[in-house]
């Protein structure tokens, strides 16, 4: 089975994916950590990769595709690729490069929530400053607003959390993520999920679609 997952900020497809890949013995593929390990690595893509991050710039389309290349030419079994691709320019390079190793995607899940639901989501996420831990006010809210249950820190909001921010977010993803939704819906491959249901509806709701 070869998997994408797609949704906006705030959907839970990284955490869906890593549950899934787990459930049916797959690879997860993040290309955060694809391209942190090959940095960390030293390989020649790592390298390249590295100059640009410095830099601050995106690593462009041909680097991260001849990472994965490395990747699915061991890999090319089962696997779902989570964060990737962000654009229909990569979604074009993946589907060439998966043809010359002679292999395809069997299904993209998309993960829809709707702006303010993921508004509520990201908005509502707390961590304490002191040890780390995750809260949300929604979800796993403190017993003591603003205080961490396990050793009494105060609790922040990082910067990605904050409402502004979110919305830029929001706007990238329709602008450079939304169209990867609609090169596999014209490929047929388009699965899409209710992804404001319960955690266990929507990895229920997934296993589905794929099994």
């Amino acid at each position: 089975m070869r998997l994408v997952f797609l949704g906006p900020p705030g959907s839970g497809k990284g955490t869906q994916a890593k549950i899934l890949a787990e459930k049916m013995n797959l690879k997860h593929i993040s290309t955060g950590d694809v391209l942190r390990n090959a940095v960390k690595n030293g390989t020649e893509l790592g390298n390249k990769a590295k100059q640009f991050m410095d830099a601050g710039d995106l690593v462009p389309d041909n680097v991260i595709l001849g990472m994965i290349k490395e990747i699915l030419q061991k890999d090319r079994d089962g696997f779902i690729f989570d964060g990737f691709p962000r654009t229909a320019a990569q979604a074009e390079g993946l589907g060439t490069l998966m043809e010359e190793i002679g292999i395809g995607i069997d299904s993209a899940i998309n993960l829809a929530v709707n702006d303010q639901e993921v508004m509520k989501r990201l908005t509502g996420r707390f961590f304490c400053q002191k040890c780390g831990t995750d809260f949300n006010v929604n979800t796993r809210p403190p017993k003591v607003e603003g205080i961490c249950d396990k050793c009494g820190g105060n609790l922040g909001q990082r910067d990605d959390d904050k409402t502004e921010v979110i919305s830029n977010r929001l706007n990238v993803y329709r602008e450079k993520t939304k169209p990867v939704e609609d090169y596999y819906r014209s490929h047929n491959l388009l699965k899409d999920i209710d992804g404001t249901q319960s955690f266990e509806q929507v990895t229920d709701s997934i296993l589905e679609v794929v099994s």
